[in-house]
C-alpha cells in the first residue's frame, strides 16, 4: 500500500545526513531540530502557531485537555472513521456522540451535526478523511451559532487547501480553534516512527498546549497545570524537516495516480471513484473506491491472488464497535456509515507508483468485473 523504502531512497543523503548530525550531538530530546520543524511547519501551514507531540491520538487528547472539557461533556465526531477520534474522547470521560457522512465525500454531515446537539456538546471533531476537507463553510456556521469549539482531525489531510465561500482559502487543521494531525509513515508527511501536532492562532492557548505536552510545566520541574508526555524527538523531526520540503511532490505524486485511477476506473458501472469537491483539494492519503453489489470481498481476494494489496478502511463503524456500545447513540442506525463499510475498498497510492504499476492494478480491477 506504501512504498517507504522506495521513498527513503530518493532522500538517503538528506536524511543520513540529518540523523548523523543528531546522533553526534546527542540532542535526543527537544533538540533544536524539533524548534526549527515547529517554525517550519507554522510557515508551510500559515498558522501562528505549530506544537509538535508524541503522535496524532496525542494531539488530539492533548486538544481536548487544553480547551478544559469536563466529564459529561459531550463531543461530536464522525463515526465513518479511525478509532483514534473517538477514543481521546472516552479516556477522558467525555461522551462520543456518533454521527453520520456525507455518501459521497465520506466526511462528517453538517446535517447530523445540527440534529445531535445538545446543552452538554462542547466540540465538533470533523475528520478529514482520505485527503479531502470537510464541509468547513457549514461546520463553523454550526459552532458559531452554538458557541461550539471545532477541533480538526487533519491527520490525512495534511497539504490539503479549503475554499471558503468568501473566497479565503485555508490549510487543513488550521481553521478550528486547534487543528492536529499525525506524522505516521504512511500519511502524505510521516516520519520513520509516531509523531504528530497541534495548530492554533491564540497565543495563550499554543503556551497552554506546548505545557500540557511537557508534563503541565512551562519551567522545569515546576507543574501548573496537569499534563502528560508528549514530545516528538529530534531524530523524528529531522527526518521530518526533510521530508516537509518534499510535501508538495508527494501531494501531487498521489493526485496524479489518482487522476490515472479515474480514467481507468471510472468506466466500470459496478465501481464508484472518489468525489472530487471544489471546495477542497484532495492529497489523496487514500484512494477509496465504493465497489457496488456483493463485490467488495470478491475484488480484495482477486487482487490478493495478483499479489496487490487492498485496505477496507473501516471495516465497523465506530458506533457498533464493542468498546462504544454503551455511548450515548449506540442504537442509532447511521445508515451511511454502515452502508460504506460493507463497500468500500482503498487501493495503493502513495509516493512512487509508476505508470506501470497502475496500469498492472487497474487491468487487475477490470479483469475482475469482465471475467
Amino acid at each position: 500500500m506504501v512504498d517507504l523504502k522506495t521513498q527513503y531512497d530518493r532522500i538517503k543523503v538528506q536524511i543520513d545526513q540529518s540523523i548523523s548530525e543528531i546522533l553526534g550531538k546527542s540532542s535526543f530530546i527537544n533538540g533544536p531540530d524539533v524548534k526549527d520543524f515547529a517554525e517550519e511547519l507554522s510557515k508551510y501551514n500559515e498558522v501562528e502557531y505549530a506544537i509538535p507531540c508524541g503522535n496524532g491520538t496525542d494531539a488530539l487528547q492533548i486538544a481536548m485537555m487544553a480547551l478544559g472539557f469536563k466529564p459529561g461533556d459531550e463531543v461530536i465526531v464522525p463515526s465513518f472513521t479511525y478509532v483514534a477520534t473517538a477514543e481521546v474522547i472516552a479516556l477522558l470521560r467525555l461522551i462520543p456522540v456518533f454521527v453520520d457522512v456525507d455518501p459521497e465525500t465520506f466526511n462528517i454531515n453538517p446535517e447530523e451535526i445540527e440534529k445531535n446537539i445538545s446543552p452538554k456538546t462542547a466540540a465538533i471533531v470533523p475528520v478529514h478523511l482520505f485527503g479531502q476537507c470537510a464541509n468547513m463553510d457549514a461546520i463553523i456556521s454550526i459552532a458559531n451559532k452554538h458557541n461550539l469549539h471545532v477541533i480538526e482531525d487533519a491527520a490525512q489531510a495534511t497539504g490539503a487547501t479549503y475554499s471558503f465561500n468568501n473566497g479565503t482559502k485555508m490549510k487543513a487543521g488550521t481553521m478550528g480553534i486547534i487543528g492536529t494531525t499525525s506524522f505516521f509513515p504512511s500519511k502524505n508527511l510521516g516520519c520513520y516512527g509516531d509523531g504528530g501536532a497541534l495548530f492554533t492562532r491564540d497565543a495563550a492557548l499554543a503556551e497552554r498546549i506546548r505545557m500540557i505536552a511537557n508534563h503541565g510545566q512551562k519551567v522545569k520541574y515546576y507543574h501548573d497545570i496537569i499534563g502528560i508526555n508528549s514530545r516528538l524527538d529530534t531524530i523524528q523531526a529531522a527526518i521530518l524537516r526533510v521530508k516537509l520540503k518534499e510535501l508538495d511532490r508527494y501531494c501531487e505524486s498521489r493526485v496524479q495516480a489518482a487522476n490515472f485511477y479515474d480514467q481507468k476506473l471510472s468506466e466500470l458501472d459496478q465501481l464508484i471513484v472518489p468525489k472530487r469537491i471544489k471546495r477542497s483539494t484532495h492529497v489523496f492519503h487514500q484512494y477509496t473506491v465504493k465497489v457496488m453489489g456483493d463485490n467488495r470481498d470478491g475484488l480484495k481476494n482477486f487482487l490478493h491472488s495478483r499479489g496487490i494489496p487492498s485496505m477496507i478502511y473501516y471495516p465497523v463503524p465506530l458506533h457498533q464497535q464493542k468498546a462504544y456500545m454503551h455511548m450515548k447513540n449506540n442504537k442509532s442506525k447511521l445508515s451511511v456509515s454502515e452502508d460504506l463499510c460493507q463497500k468500500v475498498l482503498s487501493l495503493p497510492i502513495h509516493t512512487e507508483l509508476d505508470e506501470e504499476q497502475l496500469t498492472f492494478i487497474t487491468g487487475a480491477v477490470t479483469e475482475y468485473f469482465k471475467k
